[in-house]
């Protein structure tokens, strides 16, 4: 039998090696964000590549009580009082496609614009809005637009200041705010680039693969997610948590 390959750990009896690097090295460092960045990458990130990963880690962390995965938690702990592991798990397994997973799709419809303004030479207005086309012909939703609470998401300015600041994703931003400015005009009323839309464009601009834009919100979101199941054990009653219903169903014959 073949051994597993792997270029990311490895461990003998004196030393812990990450990615070339020792992990005492690393922990004097005190960055948890850069060594996430070096496992997913394979190399330590500049300074400013670091401003904006430890950004995107800082923004996804949470959102209040009510999205799916934090409700999942609390609720798994407020019935399960003795595994905190069960509760963050539940959690963690309620991101998917519709919470969580819009910036990994972001990322894929920016790598699209991104091939299709190199392979044609058109301008970044003009990518946006045959993207927007082709997404609404095709019936798909368009991902980092629009968001059910904030007008203006606070994390997109402070994300994209930085990222410019950094001169960093330069093209990826421009990109996806033509992209909501294409569906703007669609639609007739303005939508803003929410924090999926925004984290794609800089992970697209760091080069990192689609996937990481779900893994990099999983990431982040792991720590609010811990924080809520802490405080349902520690400060509210066992079962407490009641959910409104009406029932529809036939009624017995």
């Amino acid at each position: 039998m073949e051994p597993w390959r792997t270029s990311i750990s490895t461990y003998d009896r004196d030393r812990i090696i990450l990615r070339g690097h020792r992990v005492e090295e690393l922990m004097r460092l005190g960055n948890f964000g850069d060594v996430a960045f070096l496992l997913l990458r394979g190399r330590m990130p500049s300074r400013g590549e670091s401003s904006l990963w430890n950004a995107i880690l800082i923004a996804s962390s949470d959102h209040g009580p009510t999205p799916p995965s934090t409700m999942a938690a609390r609720v798994i702990a407020s019935g399960n009082r003795r595994a905190v592991e069960a509760a963050v798990a539940g959690g963690l397994l309620a991101i998917g496609d519709a919470h969580g997973g819009a910036g990994e799709d972001a990322m894929r419809m920016l790598q699209e614009g991104l091939e299709l303004i190199s392979r044609e030479a058109i301008p970044v207005e003009e990518a946006g809005r045959r993207i927007v086309q082709r997404y609404r012909a095709e019936g798909k939703r368009i991902p980092g637009v629009g968001h059910r609470v904030h007008e203006r998401d606070p994390r997109t300015v402070a994300l994209w200041a930085m990222a410019r600041e950094e001169g960093i994703a330069e093209l990826p931003i421009a990109l996806m705010q033509a992209i909501a400015d294409a569906l703007s005009r669609e639609v007739g009323r303005v939508l803003t680039v929410n924090v999926d839309g925004a984290l794609a464009a800089v992970l697209v601009g760091l080069e990192f693969s689609p996937e990481v834009g779900k893994l990099v919100f999983i990431l982040g979101r792991c720590a609010g997610i811990a924080a809520h199941v802490v405080e349902e054990l520690t400060r509210e009653a066992p079962m407490r948590i009641h959910v409104p219903f009406t029932y529809d169903g036939p009624e017995p014959e």
